[in-house]
């Protein structure tokens, strides 16, 4: 049988744990997987999982391009394209799943698959990688994973990319690396590094994003990682910390520690987490052992607990805190705000990474109906920037000084 084939994806046919192709589009990527498995499964009975992290149905999958790939290449006579898994006639079966809705227990008839293909794998979460990869434990069984990167946090360009595990072969490929590019992708790719320059960066020679398409935030974290302003930045003991939440319980609660010296204000530390009492949190913030000034709540601190019958600004006032609750801002408003103080902000690079990341990622609906931009979406990162938001509107009232109440002593004239 003769097929043609990518050069860079040769190494498709050697042993790996991890096979890993990243890069632009029109790269071959998902055409040389495809050709790769479906010849080595001609030759050898495999099982064979073909997933991503959402698949609603076989349309979602990789099932049409394997069945477009058999005829292509002439193996029509060894597979059975059926409506939800492909057959060959010595045995070896292609499966198709979702990786999302997976729990330990049910990825576990996974078990003995010899080959996992991982497709569009930059949307892949840390929790669907942690389910997976250890369940793929058969002797000699390998990952392959294949995806166009958008931002370098992303877990599956950190896990794989930026620390590749051992026995990992990466490949990384882009339109150059596809002599039977259409004219069709060349006019488009064309059209693109004309109208679009930051977007023909990432389509099409695979670099990452500064921020997600659409950003609020996107030309603010561009200035920001050009002025290098994420990089170290110390705890200064002299300076207080102001912690500014986000409150939540089922959903994230956020808080941001803040330092501010005249007009510049250092992002020090970030704390995400759910499922936590104020009291926990409290022992998190003495644990770090700053010298803490004012604790800034959202509006809703002030709201009395159906089941308490006490505030969250009233509790944590009795654990020890100093809190205030921030003006109540329309969120367009309060966006403004934040564009206006991130010339002034400088953010720890390891300590922070997961705001920056919310900060990136930070964007706003889509109607469906219209397909114009709406309020900001309500996501896992919206909490982060939420905090941020919050701190826009308190950034000139955190102070270094120690305010003393004044004492009124009427009798003596002192008011």
């Amino acid at each position: 049988m003769q097929a043609d084939f990518p050069e860079k994806l040769k190494p498709l046919f050697e042993h790996y744990r991890y096979k890993v192709a990243w890069g632009g589009r029109a790269a071959t990527k998902s055409w040389g997987f495809a050709r790769a498995l479906l010849i080595k499964a001609a030759e050898k009975r495999l099982r064979i999982l073909c997933t991503r992290e959402v698949q609603k149905s076989i349309k979602d999958s990789v099932h049409s391009l394997l069945g477009d790939q058999i005829q292509a290449i002439g193996l029509g006579q060894h597979y059975r394209v059926l409506e939800h898994e492909i057959r060959g006639i010595n045995g070896s079966e292609f499966i198709f799943a979702g990786l999302s809705t997976q729990t330990i227990e049910s990825i576990k008839s996974y078990e003995g698959v010899d080959i996992v293909w991982v497709e569009e794998a930059r949307a892949v979460t840390k929790r669907s990688w942690d389910i997976l990869i250890p369940t793929i434990r058969k002797e000699g069984s390998e990952i392959w994973v294949s995806f166009n990167p958008e931002l370098d946090s992303d877990e599956t360009y950190v896990r794989f990319v930026l620390n590749p595990p051992p026995e990992s072969k990466v490949m990384f490929l882009t339109y150059r690396d596809n002599p039977w590019l259409t004219e069709t992708s060349r006019k488009d790719l064309e059209h693109t590094r004309k109208v679009d320059p930051e977007g023909f960066e990432n389509i099409w020679e695979g670099k990452c994003r500064t921020a997600v398409e659409g950003a609020i935030y996107r030309n603010e974290i561009l200035a920001l990682t050009e002025s290098k302003r994420i990089r170290n930045i110390p705890y200064d003991p002299m300076l207080k910390v102001h912690t500014i939440w986000d409150l939540g319980w089922n959903d994230q609660n956020t808080i941001i520690f803040a330092q501010r010296l005249a007009g510049e204000i250092r992002v020090i530390d970030y704390i995400e987490d759910s499922h936590k009492t104020y009291a926990e949190y409290v022992s998190l913030l003495e644990r770090k052992t700053y010298r803490y000034g004012t604790h800034y709540l959202p509006h809703d601190g002030a709201a009395k607990s159906v089941q308490t019958g006490k505030s969250g600004q009233e509790i944590l006032n009795q654990l020890g805190l100093k809190t205030e609750i921030v003006p109540l801002l329309d969120v367009e408003d309060g966006i403004k705000g934040a564009r206006l103080m991130f010339p002034r902000c400088y953010f720890d690079k390891d300590k922070t990474a997961r705001l920056i990341d919310c900060l990136k990622r930070y964007r706003r609906r889509i109607n469906q109906v219209t397909n114009h931009p709406e309020g900001p979406l309500h996501d896992e990162y919206s909490h982060g920037a939420d905090a941020f938001r919050y701190m826009g509107t308190i950034a000139d009232r955190m102070s270094n000084e120690d305010k003393m109440a004044k004492i009124k002593y009427p009798s003596l004239g002192v008011v």
